[in-house]
């Protein structure tokens, strides 16, 4: 017996209006990215994508797909992405791009992946707020993507020294 050998990509949707991406699913992005790899590609790219090509998860709200797909493909789809620059979805065209975030082995290896990801993009956001109440959800939200069991004085710890580092001998 053969294991059959498969790649995860994790891409995010970009949009210029957030609120169209609940518009988005999943029988809709496998059909652009078809699409996309046959424009590209031709039969054969469309061919050898069609078999074993799905979308194992999408977050209409955040915009992240997982795309999985054979092994012996998955350059093929890969080089097809950036061509893609809307979606057709409920009879709406949705101009958007995939922006491939990660290729990995296994779903195991993109989620771990998307969690520090998203831990990156809380902490960007974390300068920007405006007020303290904004501050305090932000950081609520760094603390339940990166802790266990929670354990706020190690974050607090974490964040202060963080806060010392972005100082530094310029600061003085």
């Amino acid at each position: 017996m053969v294991r059959v050998k498969s790649r995860y990509l994790l891409c995010e949707v970009n949009v210029p209006d957030r609120s169209r991406l609940l518009l988005l699913d999943d029988r809709a992005i496998v059909a652009t990215v078809k699409a996309a790899v046959a424009r590209t590609h031709g039969d054969y790219g469309a061919a050898l994508c069609s078999v074993g090509f799905s979308v194992k998860y999408l977050n209409a709200h955040t915009g992240i797909v997982f795309l999985r797909f054979p092994k012996r493909c998955y350059k093929l789809l890969w080089s097809a992405l950036p061509f893609i620059t809307s979606v057709e979805t409920r009879g709406q065209k949705i101009p958007c791009f995939l922006n491939c975030l990660h290729v990995g082995g296994t779903i195991r290896t993109c989620q771990k992946f998307l969690i520090q990801y998203n831990k990156q993009q809380l902490h960007r956001m974390l300068p920007k707020c405006k007020n303290k109440e904004e501050e305090q959800q932000v950081r609520k939200a760094i603390l339940d993507c990166s802790l266990i069991g929670g354990n706020e004085e190690a974050f607090e710890d974490e964040f202060q020294s963080e806060e010392d580092e972005e100082e530094g001998p310029d600061s003085i």
